[in-house]
């Protein structure tokens, strides 16, 4: 069970890593709509590619990050039939629905996104804006480093849900 115990640990580590440099993209992403707001509304000048800037980041930050909340239990539940239970309880329906619900759908996501990910590297895919970004095969390959993140936070949660499980046995 160590072991188990030390790769939880690298995911959660992983994670935290992955949570702390998009916590300094959120930071250019604000100071980006700031900026933007200032030149179209004092200055009367638009850029499109500041506003997919702030556009990607604010993605980039949602999808990256998921895993690092995920990992500090941050996620919304439903309080009905998870808020007042006891540990046990709680790791099992963790590892449940994260064996049921959360992996099967991060494998689909995964595999019907390769394809789509794929085509756009095939042709180096840059912004139909006329003025945008180059680049979105870069940005669409954030949706495959998603669901690697996000999987393995749910691999270290159900690790951490069989510990808990048999810890309280």
């Amino acid at each position: 069970m160590n072991i188990l115990i030390k790769i939880s640990n690298t995911i959660d580590q992983i994670n935290e890593f992955a949570g702390k440099v998009v916590s300094w993209l959120l930071i250019l992403m604000i100071i980006n709509v700031f900026i933007v707001v200032v030149l179209r509304y004092v200055f009367s000048y638009g850029a499109v590619w500041m506003q997919e800037t702030y556009i990607w980041m604010h993605s980039i930050i949602f999808l990256v990050g998921a895993g690092y909340t995920l990992a500090y239990d941050a996620h919304v539940r439903i309080d009905l039939i998870y808020g007042k239970a006891g540990d046990q309880y709680r790791s099992v329906v963790n590892l449940i629905c994260t064996l049921i619900f959360a992996l099967p759908v991060l494998y689909y996501l995964f595999l019907s996104s390769l394809p789509f990910v794929e085509r756009s590297w095939s042709i180096y895919e840059k912004s139909a804006e006329t003025g945008g970004l180059h680049g979105v095969f870069l940005f669409k390959s954030v949706i495959l480093l998603f669901c690697i993140l996000f999987g393995l936070q749910f691999i270290a949660l159900m690790i951490k849900s069989v510990s808990t499980f048999f810890r309280h046995k």
